[in-house]
């Protein structure tokens, strides 16, 4: 298959991939929201906070050899079995919630299978879209990815609410196992593009060894790649600042200011929007000039922001400046992503969207419970200033870093 003659956004190839990739994100949602109702119902809080925690082990345990898999078989192959089994696991034991009450374990179990097989899925999503448009197409197929995440948390959390109000968990189950089988057959419909020659992984970090090899070979890839290498610690620095602040610090700072659980859902209406018109500018735009620059330039005043938002002195504020966060934390990190695809050998995407995957989805959320602490201690406005500290540096990183501070995405 030819490189593609029309932009993504009206490719019906890529356009295939983002309503899959949107349909799984939704049963994504309604099955987090289901889970955690059902754990509610079967256990304590304590138990239910146990089960809705236990995916991120087998995810974060298991995602870089997750990423190895991804290149060796190749990630459309990968994505396709892996909605499979997720769709086959959430159908189980929506039918096993309909004729009986298994208990929390059939739940954990539930959560440890789904965690497991997101060590494959995330990967291959990263590694795909290399594989169906051109390299100058895949920046605007990071902001559609965007979008669709976008709109999986603002319809897919009602869609939930409404199958648990109709049918309790089982029925919210099974919508989920519904959604996330709409994808597959999408998925099987898309085609994959041959590597390009140039494209290919050096001979030192080549498919064909062992699979330890093969993992060894990525993480040097990774390691010398003069943009790469500091563009995940911009990006680990920009979670670990990020992350905490807008989830438990912000439940906490809500509660401080009075502005309740409406008044919270407002600040993060914000910064849904924002998040979502970084999206659609590169979505329509496809391309950003001195991309390493707008990182750092859009990750040092975000990081600011999230300083400011602390000392909000009333919520009409507090939206703003989240719409602000939003808007320039959305930028940085479609950036990022957009920077990833295209400086990366397709062949070794697996690799490294694993481990991405590992700083954003294993170690950002370690700053949750550690903010928490923090601002039982000392407050929500010292603890909201360290991360944007933190935030910020990520910016200084990209600044100081030669290979990210240059990077341009292809034109």
């Amino acid at each position: 298959m030819p490189a593609a003659p029309v932009p993504a956004h009206r490719d019906g190839n890529v356009l295939r991939w983002v309503a899959a990739y949107t349909a799984s994100m939704l049963g994504d949602s309604v099955f987090f929201l289901a889970l955690s109702w059902a754990a509610v119902r079967q256990g304590s809080p304590a138990e239910a906070g146990i089960v809705t925690a236990v995916s991120a082990v087998p995810r974060a345990l298991l995602m870089l050899g997750g990423g190895v898999v991804v290149d060796r078989l190749g990630p459309r192959r990968v994505v396709i079995g892996s909605d499979t089994v997720r769709c086959a696991a959430v159908l189980a034991v929506a039918a096993l919630l309909f004729a009986t009450d298994p208990g929390l374990w059939l739940l954990a179990l539930l959560a440890l299978v789904f965690g497991a097989v997101d060590a494959l899925f995330l990967p291959a999503v990263g590694a795909l879209p290399a594989r169906i448009t051109a390299k100058d197409q895949l920046a605007r197929v990071q902001g559609m990815r965007g979008l669709a995440v976008r709109l999986s948390s603002v319809v897919g959390a009602p869609l939930g609410g409404l199958g648990v109000a109709l049918g309790g968990a089982a029925a919210a189950f099974a919508l989920a196992g519904v959604l996330i089988a709409v994808s597959v057959p999408l998925l099987v419909s898309v085609r994959m593009r041959e590597l390009p020659p140039d494209d290919e992984p050096a001979p030192a970090t080549a498919n064909g060894g062992t699979a330890w090899r093969d993992l060894c070979g990525g993480l040097r890839y990774l390691r010398g790649h003069r943009v790469l290498g500091p563009l995940m610690l911009v990006i680990a620095l920009g979670d670990l600042g990020f992350v905490g602040p807008l989830n438990i610090g912000l439940t906490l700072l809500a509660d401080e200011r009075g502005w309740g659980a409406a008044g919270m859902g407002w600040v993060l209406a914000g910064f849904g929007v924002g998040a979502g018109t970084a999206a659609l500018l590169l979505t329509v735009r496809g391309r950003v000039p001195h991309a390493g620059y707008v990182v750092a330039g859009a990750l040092v005043p975000g990081a600011a922001a999230i300083g400011v938002l602390a000392q909000a002195p009333a919520l009409p504020v507090a939206v703003g400046t989240a719409l602000l966060i939003g808007l320039l934390a959305g930028l940085s990190g479609a950036l990022c992503g957009a920077l990833l695809q295209t400086q990366s050998a397709p062949a070794l995407l697996g690799r490294v969207t694993a481990v991405a995957g590992i700083v954003s989805l294993g170690i950002a959320p370690l700053s949750m419970p550690v903010s928490a602490a923090a601002i039982g201690v000392w407050g929500t406005g010292p603890v909201f200033a360290v991360s944007a500290v933190v935030c910020g540096l990520g910016g200084v990183v990209a600044l100081c870093a030669p290979g990210v501070r240059r990077a341009e995405l292809p034109k």
